[in-house]
């Protein structure tokens, strides 16, 4: 009886290693890291100077958004110059999206103290 046992060759883990490396470096060069834009959220507190100002009402619906009960658009948002405080009022089935759009439009002014309104 002849035995036609053949020795099996060790694998060699070089050229695999070799391959998972330049896979991970392919994808980490051809990915871009990009930074999102941040919004700065500060406890409610004290008002401050703009304390002797009647504050600006602010309601912010799923598609509506009215200051001092005149509608606007995110876009084309007007308000009063100097230091205002400004108090929003979340109607139901807005989303942290939305929220967060009025919160980056609110940027562009100066002066703003900012009081995000809760039920409940």
């Amino acid at each position: 009886m002849l035995r036609a046992a053949r020795r099996r060759r060790r694998l060699s883990m070089t050229s695999l290693i070799d391959v998972i490396f330049l896979l991970l470096l392919f994808f980490m060069l051809s990915s871009t890291f990009s930074r999102y834009a941040e919004v700065e959220l500060v406890a409610a507190g004290n008002a401050g100077s703009a304390a002797n100002t009647p504050p600006l009402f602010v309601q912010l619906g799923p598609d509506i958004l009215t200051v001092n009960g005149v509608v606007q658009g995110l876009e084309a948002l007007s308000l009063p110059d100097g230091e205002q405080r400004l108090l929003v009022a979340l109607k139901p089935n807005v989303t942290a999206q939305r929220l967060t759009d009025l919160l980056v439009a609110l940027r562009r002014f100066d002066g703003l103290s900012v009081t995000v309104l809760t039920s409940g």
